[in-house]
């Protein structure tokens, strides 16, 4: 895989990123790919409903509260962007003023769109892992979520937290 963006180059085509006009205000979440491109995806009210219920989950049950919603991550799969996370206030005075962060938050969530493959999915599980988070959540538009963690696929969060979203498919 040649033409891989260096994790200096990535945190400087970021900062690029945000500092461009024509990039502010878009209905889109911005990435980048580990070659510096941006990937943008849209996002539905469902996708937002779910990541104002899961911020305030967190927010909620865990102690030290640090929720964030659509943190930059750098990773070595470029720059991406959980929808929601939660860092320890021990992350926050290591990492706190970074962007992008030089390493994921201790829970990093994706919510799932109909642009979302199975692979990218996958590869942003691994991504979140390899960059220091010790768990992933994938929440679908179904509500359903899945916990992942180093050892794989679990039943439930680690981290004592219960949430319950709705099917607002329905």
């Amino acid at each position: 895989m040649g033409n891989l963006a260096s994790p200096e180059i990535l945190s400087l085509r970021w900062a690029e990123v945000m500092a461009d006009p024509a990039l502010q205000n878009l209905p889109y979440k911005i990435e980048l790919n580990a070659r510096g491109k941006i990937e943008m995806s849209p996002a539905s009210n469902i996708h937002g409903h779910f990541q104002a219920l899961l911020a305030i989950a967190l927010g909620t049950q865990l102690a030290d509260v640090k929720v964030i919603t659509e943190c930059s991550v750098l990773t070595e799969i470029g720059v991406r962007v959980p929808d929601v996370a939660w860092a320890s206030a021990e992350f926050f005075r290591e990492h706190g003023k970074s962007t992008p962060f030089p390493r994921a938050p201790e829970i990093c969530i994706e919510i799932t769109s109909l642009s979302s493959s199975d692979d990218e999915i996958r590869e942003k599980i691994h991504a979140y892992l390899a960059a220091g988070a010790r768990e992933i959540w994938i929440v679908g538009e179904d509500g359903r979520i899945d916990y992942h963690d180093r050892d794989g696929k679990k039943r439930g969060s680690s981290f004592n937290i219960k949430v319950s979203l709705p099917d607002l498919n329905k």
